[in-house]
């Protein structure tokens, strides 16, 4: 796919790309790569590789910058990220992706975005704000989730939270360090080391930047607030096994005595007057009774139970 950027992305063939009437934007896999990368004639000292990505970073050629992109799957975290490539010089932009990724995020700036003063770097500020468009909203869902999570611990109801808990922590760690990386390439764009860039245009590298930064914060704190309600569903944890070991334990004291008289009694000497009294067994009872009430009442007093 080959585009051209006026007022929207126009679609257009190579040969409109290597006219130069406007700054262009290319979408090949791989294999088209290797074939056309000629026609671009970018200065590249390190040939950018599709199917090598590890990260997303941006790196200065001597008269190039190449890089890549490597984004997590906003709405499965544990599915293998997106993963592409590209190459970009002061004439347009090309995208070495094998995945799909760019031509999707592409097509959402084609529908979506009309310039009064179009340039490449308005379309890489509109390109990398797609990347993120979700986010906010979706950092927002986790807040709201946490907050009923540390309702429900609050309120004993949350059985199977604590998992849940690791899970969007999880998802915070891996965005924020998306994030982080996003800000590197960002700061690398910003700098304009080659001068691709117009100086009145970089400024929407900064503000990307600056957005970058809010996500970070907010991203980093979510994943603190996660940290307070694991503490939280322990400390509710902790609570509930107090209450089972006092219970215990008060049930423990009650029947400490009960079980000496029930031992003291039950040797059986044949000179124990109580044996042979007709009340004995009756007086027993009440005895262990009087020392049950007694107990409790006790305890009940002293807030133990």
């Amino acid at each position: 796919m080959y585009y051209l950027i006026r007022d929207t992305l126009e679609e257009c063939t190579l040969e409109d790309c290597r006219k130069r009437e406007a700054p262009y934007v290319a979408v090949l896999t791989t294999e088209e790569w290797q074939a056309e990368r000629s026609d671009f004639d970018m200065g590249i000292d390190l040939e950018p590789d599709a199917k090598n990505i590890h990260n997303t970073k941006a790196e200065v050629n001597y008269d190039s910058l190449t890089g890549t992109f490597s984004i997590p799957n906003r709405r499965d975290f544990d599915q293998e990220e997106r993963k592409f490539a590209f190459a970009l010089d002061e004439k347009g932009i090309v995208f070495i992706d094998d995945s799909g990724m760019a031509g999707h995020l592409i097509r959402r700036v084609k529908r979506a975005k009309k310039w009064h003063i179009p340039s490449l770097e308005r379309f890489l500020y509109d390109f990398l704000e797609q990347i993120i468009y979700r986010d906010q909203s979706i950092l927002e869902s986790y807040e709201r989730e946490l907050d009923k999570i540390e309702t429900a611990i609050q309120e004993g109801e949350a059985e199977e939270s604590l998992m849940r808990v690791n899970e969007i922590r999880g998802n915070l760690r891996d965005l924020r360090i998306h994030y982080d990386q996003l800000i590197d390439l960002g700061q690398e764009l910003e700098e304009n080391e080659n001068g691709f860039f117009k100086p009145e245009n970089v400024r929407y590298f900064h503000l990307f930047n600056n957005r970058m930064s809010r996500l970070y914060d907010s991203a980093s704190s979510l994943r603190d607030y996660t940290m307070q309600v694991r503490d939280l569903y322990q400390a509710q944890l902790d609570i509930k096994q107090n209450r089972i070991m006092t219970v215990l334990t008060v049930v423990t004291t009650i029947f400490m005595p009960l079980t000496l008289i029930v031992g003291w009694y039950g040797m059986n000497f044949r000179y124990m007057p109580e044996l042979e009294s007709r009340w004995g067994y009756p007086i027993v009872i009440a005895i262990c009774l009087a020392i049950a009430i007694t107990s409790l009442i006790f305890f009940r007093k002293k807030k133990w139970l």
